[in-house]
Formats: structure tokens, sequence, C-alpha cells
């Protein structure tokens, strides 16, 4: 009875530890030719930020072209541009006078059209931001509605107010605080701005405004460029009824910030997923008319997956290639568990219908910098477990050198979010810390530019962490960034299964296999203390395995690793192959 006792309590311990290192298995239908953006690296430029060629303090399209060999050599497939168009810069470029010329802080149309050959004859494809929720108020269509011109009368968003038109037509927040309404003295109407009040929302009910922002498409297209990252498309309709929005009720937030409300009215409407549809045929038909590649389109949006997943399509229409995954902004962090980030990453795929392709974003210029959330000891293996997930990842400019938050004052501030509120909501609210200049060297302001005054002050930390540098030092971030790019052109990676594993709180697997081709492990330690990990719970494997590439680590690439119970040192990250 003894004997048999232990036996049970044995199994019932092993049974617990394959609860919780079970690896949730997924099998992929591989694609013989996978279409060129599945298996991606998108680059995000933020222009104002990247390389100014003119030294007046902002960077420029010419600073841009002349470092599409830094894109080439960190072996990006595509940049994207942050919004290079006309405008009166009020919400640095998101607030368009003209949605077909380049404003003159960027260069001219020649100069783009200059870079975008340029970054085609080194084999990168050219992604445009479209920004279709709302143009400037300085936009030739808005001085036309705002007169009453019957031909651009219903372009913009107009009501009249409450209480004998002296008040806003309902209570909704803009995403830059206060009433999401202004008043216009010329049209006697309140329009909606749910971004700055220079920033009218334009009204996709009208069917000629929905025209237009084709043509605004299919322009860019006919110049050359291969798809389009489309601006908070979670905005773009309203409740046409336009009825008020609940409180959100969470403690301490003021009526006058977006959170002061829940957005069942404005955020995410079933019109939104027509739009895109519409927007997704239209670029396909381009392709078949047009030969060449496939145009790619991307949609930002924060909503819940049952929304999100609507961007993509449905039973019969496509929908946008891929929409942001955000979740390593949104749900995870420095403190997050490796169980933590198994669950993420499983529960997307559990959710994403299989005809979809996944994608991982650890930042962007809206967002605090990754190293700045997580910790610089970290951004390794971040970058690692990005790459080598199923799917497309995406860089913001910056990531791969493993760039922090620049320091920015109040009396510095540029960004309108911040600006618009007040000072003791500055760190809270702005989104300048992370929008500072590219650190290229150690010369003056990084090599942003030959020495003037910069539009956001550089980052402290350019002397040591800046690219020259890096790619001088094999164990650098850059080198990290470099060498698991590389890695994904295999066909492991492009085309094979997956596993993820929590062997504990501070220790994540990820195993990618394809039949006949190389095994791939990934090993993170995300916790500041040394850690073991029992392979064999990632399933049969050789008997050893050769490391690849590693990070905080005393490895070395080459190296033969048992197959079995491992040694990882604190925020060790390390590649195995079979």
């Amino acid at each position: 009875k003894a004997k048999a006792m232990r036996s049970q309590i044995y199994l019932l311990k092993m049974y617990g530890k394959l609860l919780i290192f079970a690896c949730a298995l997924h099998v992929w239908a591989a694609e013989p030719d996978l279409d060129w953006w599945k298996s991606a690296v998108f680059y995000q430029i933020y222009p104002r930020s990247f390389k100014d060629s003119d030294n007046d303090g902002v960077g420029d399209l010419k600073g841009i072209q002349s470092k599409l060999d830094h894109l080439v050599d960190a072996g990006v497939t595509a940049l994207w541009l942050s919004p290079i168009y006309r405008s009166p810069q009020i919400d640095q470029g998101y607030d368009i006078s003209d949605f077909r010329d380049v404003d003159p802080l960027f260069g001219t149309l020649a100069d783009f059209k200059e870079l975008l050959a340029s970054a085609h004859q080194k084999g990168l494809k050219v992604i445009l931001d479209f920004v279709p929720n709302h143009s400037s108020d300085k936009h030739d269509w808005f001085s036309k509605s705002e007169s009453g011109d019957e031909q651009y009368a219903d372009y913009y968003v107009w009501r009249e107010g409450r209480n004998g038109n002296r008040d806003p037509p309902n209570n909704w927040i803009s995403y830059f605080h206060g009433p999401a309404w202004k008043f216009s003295e010329a049209r006697q109407l309140w329009y909606l701005h749910q971004f700055a009040e220079g920033q009218p929302d334009l009204n996709y009910r009208n069917p000629k405004l929905v025209q237009e922002m084709k043509d605004v498409l299919t322009y860019w297209l006919d110049a050359g460029v291969d798809g389009f990252r489309v601006d908070i498309i979670s905005a773009l309709f309203e409740d046409e009824q336009f009825r008020d929005e609940e409180p959100s009720n969470i403690p301490g937030v003021s009526d006058t910030d977006r959170e002061y409300l829940i957005h069942t009215y404005t955020d995410d409407q079933p019109e939104n997923y027509d739009m895109v549809y519409q927007w997704r045929e239209l670029l396909d038909e381009y392709q078949r008319q047009h030969g060449g590649d496939t145009r790619v389109m991307m949609t930002e949006s924060y909503a819940p997956l049952g929304k999100l997943f609507g961007y993509y399509g449905n039973e019969i229409r496509d929908g946008a290639h891929f929409s942001f995954n955000f979740w390593f902004i949104t749900e995870l962090n420095g403190q997050s568990t490796a169980h933590a980030i198994k669950f993420v990453i499983d529960k997307w795929f559990t959710y994403m219908p299989w005809r979809y392709t996944a994608n991982w974003v650890l930042g962007n210029h809206d967002q605090h910098r990754v190293a700045t959330r997580y910790g610089t000891k970290r951004v390794d293996g971040l970058c690692m477990l990005s790459m080598l997930l199923p799917g497309v990842a995406v860089t913001y400019n910056g990531e791969e050198i493993g760039m922090e938050d620049g320091e920015v004052t109040w009396t510095q501030a540029k960004d309108p979010q911040a600006c618009n509120d007040v000072e003791a909501n500055f760190k809270k609210n702005s989104r300048d810390f992370q929008r500072t200049p590219f650190q290229w060297d150690d010369s003056v302001n990084a090599g942003f530019n030959a020495g003037g005054d910069t539009w956001l002050p550089v980052g402290s930390t350019y002397l040591t962490a800046n690219l020259a540098a890096e790619k001088a030092d094999p164990k650098s971030h850059y080198s990290v960034y470099q060498n698991v790019v590389k890695l994904r052109k295999s066909d492991t990676l492009k085309h094979g299964d997956f596993s993820t594993v929590a062997f504990s709180d501070s220790v994540f697997g990820l195993i990618r296999s394809l039949k006949g081709n190389e095994t791939y492990v990934l090993v993170v330690n995300i916790g500041g203390q040394s850690q073991t990990a029992d392979l064999r719970y990632l399933g049969r494997l050789p008997d050893k395995l050769k490391v690849v590439l590693v990070s905080q680590s005393t490895r070395k690439v080459g190296d033969m690793v048992p197959t079995g119970v491992v040694s990882l040192g604190a925020y060790e990250s390390v590649i195995l192959s079979s």
C-alpha cells in the first residue's frame, strides 16, 4: 500500500509539472511561396527624429535617404514612414492640409520620389502612413465646408449644439483632453475633433468624401509606394445618433480626460470594418491591374480581440493584411512573468483565425520605448522572441540599438497630448520622450545633424548607446538584432510549427520546428537571478544543441549544450539549434 501510495503521489507531482510546463503546440499549413510581407520586418521611421540633412533641427527625407544602407545592413524588409504630408504641424504631421504633397519641413515631392527610387534599388519596400480620420482645419476642404460650400458641406462631421446651440452636441471627449467639439462662428455649428481642435474629423457617411480618400490612396500607389499603415482606424466612424457615452468611474480621472468615459459610440464602430474592406479591395484591384508585389495594409487599433480581428476581414471579405498586435505594450511590462508572456502569445494564436498572419510590436512613437518599459537587460530577449515567433515583426527606429526614452522637460514639450493638459500630468501623457533623435554616433547631437538645435533634446545616453559603437561590439543590442533578423530567412522560421513553455516565473521557452529542417529553441531568463530550465519539456530534441545566438551570457556561438537541465545567468537569452 505504501509503495502504491508513493507511486500515486509521484504521478500527481509529474502531472502537476506537466500542467505548469505544458507546451502550447501550434501547427501551421506551410505555404510553399510565402508572400513577401508575411515574414517581413517593418521598420518604423519617425522622420522628425531620424536624420537631419540640412541642420535645421528636424529630420527630413534626404536624411532618411542617406541612411538607407543602415536599414539594408540591419536586414529589414520595409521602411514605414510616419506622416510626411503638408501640415501646420500642430500634431507633428498628423494634421494634414494636403494629402497629396510633402511638407517643406521634410523636403519636396521630388525628394520623396528620389528616396522611394533609392529604397527600391536597395531592395527595400516603402510604406506610408495613411491618416484617414481627420484633416487639418487649414485643409482647403475644411475652409470650404466651414463656409457652407454645397460640394464640401458634409465632408466633416457638423452638428447643432444643445441648449440653443450654446453647448456641445454631446459629452464626447477628445484624445487631447476636453470636449471633442468646437463651435464654428462662421457656420454656426459644432464640428467634431477627436484629436486637436485643428484636426476636424472627416465624415465617412458622405460617399464623396469616401471617394476622395480612395483617390488619395491611388495617388500614392501611382507614385510607387508599397502599402499603407492606417492610423487610428478605431476612430473612423461614430455613432450615427451621437448618443452620450457612459462614465467609466475610474478613480482619480478628470472629467476632461478621455478615460473619463467608456467609448461605446466613438471607438471601433461596425462601419469601420466595411471601409477597411473597401480599401483592401482597392489595393488588390490595383495589383491586378498594374502587377508587382502585394500592396500591403496594416491598421492601428487598441481594440479588444473580438473587435480587433474584424479589421483583418470576415468570412467573405478581406480587410487589413494585419492589424497591429500591441499586447507586448498593453498587457506586459518589466514586472510580467514568463507565464504571463506565454499566456499572451498563446491567447493571440488561439483567437486569431488560422488564415490570418500574426504580428509582434514592441514599441512605437506613441509608447514609451521598450528599453524603458522593460529595462535594457531584457531588450535582447524580447527582440529574439518577437523575431522568432511566426509572422510579421515591427521595429520602431532605435529599438535595434536598445535606445531608451530621452529626457524632455515641460518647457521643451512639443506633444499636444501633453501640452493641452497641466504640467503635473506631463510625464504621464507626453509622447516626446520616445521621439527624441536617433543616436547614430558619439559626435555632436549623436550624429543626428551637424550641431544645430534639435527639435527635441538628444538623449543623454548617446555617448555609449549609439549605432557606431554597437556595430563595433559583437555583443551589442545591434549585433543581436542583426543576427536574429538573419535567422528569420530560414524555412523553419518562415513555415515551421511552434510551441511555448513557461519553465518558471522567470524562464520562458519557445521552439520552432519544421520536418527536414533545423529546429530552433529560444530560452529567455527575464529575471535578475540565475535560473535553470529543463529543455526536455520542449519535446523530442537531439542529445545536444548548438548555440546560435546569445545575450547576457558566458556561452559562445558554436558551443554545444546538452539537452537537459541548463543554467541561465541573470537576464540571459540563448537561441539553440539542432
